[in-house]
């Protein structure tokens, strides 16, 4: 997968996340083609895009994300904010709305 150059930084704590999208989910097994408008539910893994800088604690440390860009997230299904740049869909969330990072 290749990775545009977004022009966004997601502030303090927040991760920008590209949601992956299963191919076959939209094909049933006998080749019938559901169409986007039946309800779907909304994706809970993507590639990490951008991160922040982290979040910062009362006596002004700040405390690095430890998620990369590149990497692949699990994610909670109704945490993220859905945007939409340059015509693709990216998710915002903090950082606690990250389950796991998948190996």
């Amino acid at each position: 997968m290749t990775t545009k150059k977004l022009n966004i930084i997601p502030l303090a704590d927040r991760v920008v996340i590209k949601p992956l999208v299963d191919e076959k989910s939209s094909k049933t097994a006998s080749g019938i083609f559901i169409p986007d408008t039946v309800s779907k539910e909304k994706p809970e893994q993507g590639i990490v895009i951008a991160v922040g800088e982290g979040r910062t604690t009362n006596d002004g440390k700040i405390i690095p994300i430890k998620v990369n860009v590149g990497d692949t997230v699990l994610f909670a299904k109704y945490g993220p904010d859905e945007v939409k740049i340059n015509g693709e869909e990216y998710y915002i969330l903090s950082e606690s709305g990250i389950l796991a990072i998948i190996l």
